[in-house]
C-alpha cells in the first residue's frame, strides 16, 4: 500500500453488520482482540494482509476502505463548528477528526441538529418578514432538513455512484444495442414498441410539461422542440420506471430518508441517474473519456449527449475496480443557488450560504454559452484543483418565457491535470500563485481577501479609525 490506511470506522461497521463482538471478529480473522481494538480506534493502520483476509472471509468490497467519506464529513463539521452563533466552544481540526473517526453516529446527529437549527432560523426569518409585510405566519413543522439537501447528501456520501442502477443501465444499453445505433432515439422508441408495446409520439405546443406518459393508452408523448439529446434523456428516465422500479425502491429503502418528499425526489434522481448511465454506459464512456482526455465538447458531439449530461456522468465514474478520474460537478443558477452538487473529490461545497466569488464557475455567466474556461485554484487546505467552467442555456418555448441559464463547474485535483485537455497551456506545475478560493466567506480563513463579502463567523470585525482597505474592517479571532 502506498500509504498507511487508518480505517477503523469501516472495520467497526463491518463487524457490526455481521453482529460480531470484537473477540468473535478477531478470532475469525486470526488476530488478537487487542490488535483489532487498536485498528478500530485508529491506533494502528489496516494492513494489506488484514484487508485480504476480511475480503476472503466476509466477501467485503475492499474499496470500502478507500472511500474518502470521512474527509468530507470532517470538512462539513468544520463548517458547522465555525458557525459560532450556536455555540461558544473552540473546536480544532484534530478534535473534529477524532469525533468523526470514533463516533460517526454522534457526528451524524450533530449534522442533523445543525441542519434543523439552520432551517428553524430561516423559517423564523421568513416569519418575521411576513409579519412586517402584514402577512400571516409560517405554518407547519419547523425542525427538519430540506428534502433536496437530504437527497444531495445521499449522493454526496456515496461518491455519486450507484452500482446496482449503473450496471442495470449498462446491461440494458447492450441489450438495446445503443452503442451501434445510428440514432439513439430510434433505437429507444423501437425497443419500447417491441418490449412493452408502447408508442412514442411528439407534441408541438408546450403546455408546461416535457413528457407525458399514458399508461392505459400505452403511449409516451414528448415535447418535440427540445434538443434531441434531451428527448433521449427523458425517454431513458421513463424506461427506468419500467425496468428498474424495484431496484430504485431498494436503494430508497436502504437510504432511510426521513420524509416521503425526500423519497420522491430520490426516486426521480435515481431514474435520471439510470437514464444517464443508459445513454452513456460505464465501460464505453470511461474509455471514451480517457481517450478524449475528458474533452466535454467532443464527448457531447460524439455520444449525442448534452454538455450537462456529460459533466454529470464524468462525476459518477467511481465503480470499484474500474474508477475514472475523481471529478466534482456543480450546477448553479444566476442567483448563486446550487442546483446540483456531486463530488468524488475532497473539494468542499458549502452546505450553508453562498460560494466563493473567486471560483471561475461564477464567471461563466459573463461569457457565451458552451464556452469553457479553466483555472488552477487552491482551497484553504492547500489542495490545488483544475477548475473548468461553462454556462448552458436551456430551451425557451416562446418569446415570453424567461431565459434559463446555468453555470456548470467540473474539476479534479491538479495531479490529474495531464489527462484533462482543459489544462493544456496552463503551465500547471509552474503556477506559483494559484487562485486562492474558499468554501464561502462564512468559514474562509483568508482574512485579507479583497472579495470578501463579510468576515468569517469565527472572527470579530472592527474598524480602525484613519485606515481603510478595500475591505473596510479588520478581524480578530473570537475566543
Amino acid at each position: 500500500m502506498s500509504k498507511k490506511l487508518f480505517s477503523g470506522h469501516t472495520l467497526r461497521q463491518i463487524r457490526s453488520d455481521f453482529g460480531l463482538s470484537q473477540v468473535e471478529f478477531a478470532r475469525k480473522i486470526g488476530l488478537s482482540t487487542a490488535y483489532v481494538n487498536q485498528i478500530e480506534n485508529n491506533n494502528r493502520p489496516v494492513t494489506a494482509s488484514v484487508l485480504l483476509t476480511i475480503n476472503r472471509i466476509f466477501g467485503v468490497d475492499l474499496s470500502a476502505f478507500e472511500k474518502n467519506d470521512l474527509d468530507r464529513v470532517a470538512q462539513d463539521l468544520q463548517e458547522i463548528f465555525a458557525d459560532t452563533q450556536y455555540h461558544s466552544a473552540s473546536v480544532g481540526r484534530q478534535e473534529i477528526h477524532e469525533l468523526v473517526t470514533r463516533a460517526p453516529g454522534v457526528t451524524k446527529a450533530i449534522m442533523d441538529l445543525y441542519g434543523a437549527l439552520r432551517t428553524y432560523h430561516d423559517r423564523e426569518a421568513i416569519a418575521d418578514d411576513l409579519v412586517q409585510q402584514g402577512g400571516s405566519d409560517v405554518e407547519g413543522p419547523g425542525l427538519k432538513q430540506s428534502a433536496y439537501d437530504e437527497v444531495r447528501d445521499y449522493f454526496h456520501y456515496m461518491d455519486n455512484y450507484v452500482d446496482s442502477i449503473d450496471r442495470a443501465a449498462e446491461n440494458l444499453a447492450g441489450e438495446i444495442g445503443l452503442a451501434r445505433a445510428p440514432s439513439k432515439f430510434a433505437a429507444l422508441t423501437g425497443w419500447l414498441k417491441d418490449r412493452f408495446a408502447i408508442s412514442v409520439t411528439q407534441f408541438p405546443d408546450y403546455d408546461g410539461t416535457l413528457i407525458r406518459q399514458e399508461e392505459h393508452a400505452r403511449t409516451i408523448a414528448l415535447y418535440r422542440a427540445v434538443p434531441q439529446s434531451t428527448r433521449n434523456f427523458l425517454l431513458g428516465s421513463a424506461i427506468a420506471e419500467l425496468c428498474v422500479r424495484d431496484l430504485i425502491s431498494e436503494e430508497v429503502e436502504r437510504a432511510r430518508f426521513k420524509t416521503k418528499s425526500a423519497e420522491s425526489i430520490a426516486r426521480l434522481a435515481l431514474r435520471n441517474y439510470f437514464s444517464g448511465a443508459l445513454l452513456l454506459p460505464y465501460d464505453d464512456f470511461l474509455k471514451a473519456a480517457s481517450e478524449s482526455r475528458h474533452d466535454i465538447q467532443l464527448l457531447s458531439n460524439r455520444l449525442d449527449a448534452s454538455i450537462e449530461t456529460v459533466c454529470h456522468r464524468l462525476s459518477t465514474l467511481q465503480r470499484p475496480g474500474a474508477k475514472g478520474l475523481p471529478f466534482y460537478f456543480v450546477k448553479i443558477d444566476r442567483a448563486g443557488n446550487v442546483v446540483k452538487r456531486h463530488s468524488a473529490t475532497r473539494f468542499q461545497f458549502a452546505r450553508f450560504g453562498g460560494s466563493c466569488p473567486r471560483w471561475n464557475v461564477h464567471q461563466a455567466f459573463e461569457q457565451n454559452s458552451n464556452k469553457f474556461t479553466a483555472q488552477i485554484a487552491q482551497m484553504p487546505d492547500g489542495v490545488r484543483y483544475l477548475c473548468v467552467a461553462t454556462s448552458v442555456t436551456k430551451h425557451q418555448p416562446d418569446y415570453r418565457s424567461g431565459e434559463r441559464r446555468y453555470a456548470l463547474g467540473i474539476g479534479c485535483e491538479v495531479r490529474y491535470a495531464d489527462t484533462v485537455v482543459y489544462a493544456d497551456g496552463l503551465a500547471v506545475e509552474d503556477i506559483a500563485s494559484p487562485e486562492p478560493i474558499g468554501v464561502n466567506c462564512r468559514i474562509c480563513p483568508r482574512d485579507t481577501c479583497d472579495q470578501r463579502a463579510f468576515p468569517a463567523l469565527d472572527k470579530e470585525p472592527f474598524i480602525e479609525s484613519g485606515r481603510r482597505g478595500i475591505v473596510p474592517y479588520q478581524v480578530d479571532a473570537i475566543d
